[in-house]
């Protein structure tokens, strides 16, 4: 996710200087096996996700009905019990009505307070099981835990036209399928959507096929990496799909609103190349695709594989393309590699963030020396209203010091260890731990091999500090 700088706030900175049937268990590894996980409790959001749960993969069979605004779902759920209990506990909203549950095809139990629903089936620890769920309702989004004036919610929504889309960080794909909502529990992809004819359902990573009838439009999609549940994005709406290829043959899908493909393609054309510009500090990109669907909101999301792109936040061509750079970079910072604990988001956004200001100050006018007098004038002022990056108030989700000071504490980092060595770490993070979910002891644990230095101070200090911490 991007953060949206205000005019006023640069100003005052530069001055002060994603259905597939898996069954199982099996004995040896298999497809599903992509999607373990190490579940844990979130200390900064308790309510979402459960650590009982450890969910391998998600086929999920959806319908919009555009003129009652009812999406009716499928759920097929495969999960493994990480703990003996009495009951699974997923997350899902109070606007989705359950109408049926089953455990491995027998008929289950189950209750839905609040936005928890509870499957009354014992599991045992280490055993795999399938989930089906039925559903149904209108979506609506769940407040978000921040401070921010471009969101107050997250989650799925319904245009007045009846277009659906959606954004959910830090929690928020619980608002259109039952879900383990806590980054730290990673899984594989099947969805399926029915749209109206004239429109089509657009989800992450690869598009399996694509059928229309007199009435309606159905699509299929992949995904082949385990995927955050936050990362995951749906849109229903009258789109036009163009296609175009990045570096060594990645394919590269842009669905964009009927009549306005040439507003966004003047920014989006350039992807491949600016792929090739992060690939050149960060390595090969670690999926199977790139792309964007453009969406009625006011922010940018960094969904796996697609990027979910506010169409109110798009700009001009070179403000477009900016925001595609810095949710592009997400996709090694935050995709591949995720944080396994809200606290540590600032792993997402402050290299992103890094990599933004190093791409914008080679591509606009804005200069480097200006990002580094922006950003410490956050450091100074920022961390005193949200507190430091690794230790924001829990009501200040994706506010500004995560990104910036981060940013900054990054090119403190540049300067004590030097260019070279700087960017060989950067680049090996995401290389060398693909697909998995991380926390800030391992980060740091990394850093210091791979650099032959005691960094825990610095990381502390810069991370948790809510006054400006020692160069």
């Amino acid at each position: 996710m991007q953060l949206r700088r205000t005019s006023a706030a640069l100003a005052l900175g530069l001055s002060a200087a994603l259905t597939t049937t898996l069954a199982g268990p099996a004995a040896a590894a298999t497809s599903e096996d992509l999607g373990l996980s190490t579940p844990r409790e979130d200390s900064y959001y308790p309510a979402y996700g459960d650590p009982g749960v450890d969910t391998l993969h998600y086929g999920l069979d959806l319908d919009w009905n555009r003129g009652k605004r009812l999406l009716r779902g499928v759920a097929d759920i495969r999960l493994r019990a990480t703990g003996t209990a009495d009951h699974v506990q997923l997350d899902l909203n109070r606007t989705m009505t359950v109408t049926a549950v089953s455990v491995d095809g027998v008929p289950a139990l189950f209750s839905h307070p609040g936005r928890h629903l509870v499957i009354d089936s014992p599991v045992v620890a280490d055993q795999r099981y399938d989930v089906r769920v039925t559903y149904r309702g209108t979506p609506r989004p769940v407040p978000a835990p921040t401070t921010r004036g471009d969101f107050s919610d997250v989650g799925m929504r319904v245009a007045r036209d009846g277009q659906l889309w959606t954004m959910q960080e830090p929690f928020g794909a619980l608002t259109w399928y039952p879900v383990n909502d806590q980054p730290s529990d990673k899984a594989l992809y099947d969805i399926t959507v029915s749209a109206p004819r004239d429109w089509v359902g657009v989800s992450n990573g690869t598009l399996v096929s694509r059928t229309r009838t007199e009435r309606r439009t159905t699509t299929s999609w992949q995904l082949q990496h385990p995927t955050a549940s936050y990362l995951t994005t749906l849109a229903v709406g009258p789109y036009a799909h163009r296609r175009d290829t990045g570096p060594h043959g990645l394919p590269l899908h842009f669905w964009l609103p009927r009549g306005e493909v040439a507003r966004y393609m003047k920014g989006l054309q350039h992807v491949g190349a600016d792929l090739r510009w992060l690939e050149a500090r960060l390595g090969r990109y670690p999926f199977e695709s790139a792309g964007a669907v453009v969406v009625p909101a006011e922010s940018a999301m960094e969904t796996q594989t697609l990027v979910t792109f506010g169409s109110r936040s798009w700009g001009d061509a070179l403000s477009g393309r900016e925001t595609m750079v810095h949710e592009l970079a997400h996709q090694w910072y935050g995709d591949t590699v995720t944080p396994s604990d809200w606290r540590d988001l600032w792993m997402n956004e402050g290299m992103a963030m890094y990599l933004e200001a190093q791409w914008a100050s080679q591509k606009t006018s804005m200069r480097w020396r200006d990002w580094i007098s922006y950003f410490k004038w956050s450091n100074t002022y920022d961390r005193r209203e949200q507190g430091g990056p690794g230790a924001y108030d829990r009501g200040d989700f994706a506010t500004s010091c995560v990104y910036t000071c981060t940013a900054l504490m990054y090119d403190k980092l540049r300067l004590k260890l030097g260019d070279e060595t700087f960017w060989r770490v950067v680049r090996r993070w995401p290389q060398q731990h693909p697909d998995s979910s991380s926390n800030r002891q391992q980060f740091v644990s990394f850093v210091e091999d791979q650099t032959g230095r005691e960094l825990s101070g610095f990381f502390r200090d810069w991370l948790n500090s809510r006054t400006w911490p020692p160069a």
